[in-house]
């Protein structure tokens, strides 16, 4: 009974010294998170999302962003690193091109180049002949380490987000856990930049982001519209803004979407003018009441990956007017299909986008 005593003691103090000792890649820092506002209101529970409908996919994985080319055909951009090419009923599907990365998000610019965001890569640029030029990759000298998302303006400059200065998915095994490092730290050092083709230089326009997302402008180009993930809304900034930091009060940035009930990822423009954001997760009350328990959260990431807080599938998906108004919100508590982190809609169809489902989600207009 004494030896089992003393290997039990033996055994507690050194889980203790483990989980207050081992070194992990986070410096979390204190903020509060605002009180979860649930579902209710505008985002009322409902299973609008419920019936979504899959395109096979093969052997590829997470259409994390999907667009509708001027050549008729649908563009999605898979975790193994392939762009497929398809009609827009989801045959005659065919690899476009492999970036070697990964592409998170892509748009197209007046040539016909398709513009990825690639988190591993940086900037791209891929023509029709399928030739891949690396566009940006650093920014002052600085790496862009987690290029997530982009917008293509109609004169030509390119905006687009560096998710984390901090958590490079090449560094961290994939997109994914590099997120959630970066979001349980709360550092945000993401930002939004700027690529112009005709100077083939790019520039800070804004910075002190908790993981800056998805992207997309105004009708009349003169405004972004960036999700910040970490924080869980929506903000408006003027494109003119230079280097500006967001959590300085400023005149060309202002909360547009604020206390969202999920982490919103990625933006894309649909027709008459609304917006679509998709929720990759709900809200986690365990790592909301964390928000200022810096050494908690620190101590979680000492655990066994399978133990993280990891929110719950929840299906969630919303579109909303330039002024911030929810024009709708489609749910799936049951969340059938992983990370709704998008909505690609045209005339005939909505085209839900995800991180890690086996498939392309569609409902029918």
């Amino acid at each position: 009974m004494k030896k089992t005593g003393w290997t039990l003691i033996i055994t507690v103090l050194a889980l203790a010294a483990y989980l207050s000792l081992w070194p992990v890649p986070v410096e979390p820092v204190n903020w509060q998170a605002p009180a979860a506002p649930g579902y209710t209101g505008p985002h009322a529970t409902n299973n609008h999302l419920a019936g979504i409908q899959l395109i096979d996919l093969g052997d590829e994985t997470g259409p994390e962003h999907v667009a509708l080319s001027r050549d008729g055909k649908l563009y999605a951009a898979m975790a193994s690193g392939n762009i497929l090419r398809m009609n827009p009923d989801g045959t005659a599907q065919a690899v476009f091109v492999n970036t070697g990365g990964r592409v998170l998000g892509f748009d197209f610019d007046a040539a016909g180049n398709l513009i990825a965001a690639d988190a591993i890569k940086g900037l791209l640029s891929i023509g029709p002949d399928r030739a891949v030029t690396v566009l940006a990759d650093r920014v002052n000298d600085d790496p862009i380490r987690y290029a997530n998302a982009v917008a293509v303006a109609a004169g030509g400059k390119i905006y687009f987000s560096d998710a984390s200065t901090r958590f490079a998915p090449k560094d961290w095994g994939d997109t994914f856990a590099a997120s959630i490092l970066d979001i349980m730290e709360q550092s945000s050092t993401g930002r939004v930049l700027e690529y112009d083709p005709a100077s083939k230089k790019a520039r800070i326009v804004a910075t002190g982001f908790s993981f800056a997302n998805g992207i997309a402008l105004s009708g009349d180009e003169g405004s972004l519209f960036v999700c910040e993930t970490g924080k869980f809304r929506v903000w408006k900034i003027d494109v003119s803004a230079n280097d500006l930091d967001v959590t300085q009060n400023s005149p060309l940035a202002s909360v547009l979407l604020d206390n969202l009930p999920g982490y919103p990822d990625n933006l894309m423009r649909g027709l008459d003018g609304k917006l679509w954001l998709g929720f990759a997760k709900p809200r986690n009350p365990a790592i909301d009441a964390m928000s200022d328990k810096p050494l908690l959260r620190k101590i979680t990431l000492r655990l066994p990956r399978a133990l993280w807080p990891v929110p719950k599938a929840y299906g969630h998906v919303i579109a909303f007017t330039e002024d911030g108004k929810v024009a709708a919100d489609l749910q799936d508590p049951a969340g059938a299909y992983p990370e709704t982190t998008a909505v690609t809609e045209t005339r005939d169809r909505l085209y839900i986008q995800s991180l890690h489902a086996k498939g392309l989600g569609w409902l029918a207009q």
